[in-house]
């Protein structure tokens, strides 16, 4: 019996492919209610041995210093109460768990452009901040995430403030003890002024790929080559992985040309681009001994009620990319 069970741990082993160590993960979107295991069950399907929950924070413009969050007024996936929820639902499945706090503009507009009046507000906005990620420091460490993000796509707070973040960054480390990173966007990573004081270089990666409205894998490849030298430049000179902390692709016309979208527009809907922009992405960087993997932008937790074949959004759920995800997570894609 012993050695059948050694012989069939071998077989496991193999069959993570190359893999194994990387980190293949999905972005937990939060809901109204708690998660359970019918929510958890298609992460498991497509081999995903990573989640990003993401509690939100929210500000009433760009210009407004007051963070609001953990508020019964908000969705239960998006306090702290439900995170934690989420994250021992998760762990109880070997899920292993980022989390990553984020804040949300009203209308949308872009965290990268915060931007305080005077100084009194920018105060205002570092206390309310560090309280944001403090708090959810001390949650990363009493659930004991592997991973905790500081921060996404918050170009000019950064820019503005860089002796906050590495404050900022000292204190987190007296109270969570595990991995960090920061989420940059893809055009900002490059002066990121505290990558030094983290463990991964944490990029969303929304790289203008192509022109092109139905890009071939090739093509994609092909887009990927400056962004990806750049990148592992950069990794080696700070001796430090890679973690693309969101990555993916809406399923419409011209997928490449501008990543970043996150509008309603009405592009014709293409899933053959986005199963072929997930296809290259896999291909150019989970190879890479300086890729540490990465977190698919998104994956909602009401699996069967999302995606399909008439949406053009970024979910590959219910999508032909879903497979192609669950070849690669499973360390078949090649």
């Amino acid at each position: 019996m012993k050695k059948w069970f050694f012989i069939w741990a071998l077989v496991l082993y193999s069959c993570s492919g190359q893999n194994g160590t990387k980190i293949n993960g999905v972005s937990f979107v939060g809901s109204r209610e708690p998660v359970d295991q019918i929510h958890v069950n298609p992460v498991l399907d497509i081999h995903a041995n990573y989640a990003a929950v993401m509690p939100f924070g929210f500000l009433r413009s760009p210009n407004s210093p007051n963070l609001i969050f953990d508020t019964e007024r908000q969705w239960y996936g998006e306090t702290k109460r439900g995170a934690h929820q989420y994250i021992e639902t998760l762990h109880k499945n070997g899920v292993q768990v980022m989390l990553k706090p984020q804040i949300w503009i009203w209308n949308g507009e872009f965290t990268g452009d915060m931007m305080m009046q005077s100084e009194k507000d920018w105060k205002a906005l570092e206390e309310s901040y560090s309280k944001f990620v403090i708090t959810f420091a001390e949650l990363a460490q009493l659930t004991q995430c592997d991973i905790y993000c500081i921060g996404t796509e918050l170009e000019e707070f950064v820019k503005h403030r860089p002796e906050f973040w590495q404050e900022l960054i000292t204190k987190v480390k007296t109270v969570y003890k595990g991995k960090l990173t920061y989420a940059a966007n893809w055009d900002e990573y490059t002066w990121t002024p505290f990558w030094e004081q983290l463990d991964y270089i944490g990029v969303d990666a929304y790289f203008p790929l192509t022109d092109k409205r139905v890009p071939s894998i090739e093509e994609f490849r092909q887009g990927w080559q400056p962004w990806k030298e750049k990148l592992h430049s950069f990794s080696e000179n700070l001796d430090k992985p890679v973690l693309f902390t969101e990555f993916g692709y809406r399923s419409m016309d011209y997928a490449g040309k501008k990543p970043w979208l996150v509008d309603r527009n009405q592009m014709q809907v293409n899933l053959a681009a986005q199963e072929a922009a997930t296809q290259a992405i896999f291909e150019e960087f989970w190879n890479e001994d300086w890729f540490a993997g990465g977190f698919l932008w998104k994956w909602f937790v009401n699996h069967k009620e999302v995606g399909g074949h008439s949406d053009n959004r970024f979910t590959p759920q219910n999508k032909p990319a879903e497979n192609v995800i669950r070849k690669h997570y499973a360390g078949l894609g090649n």
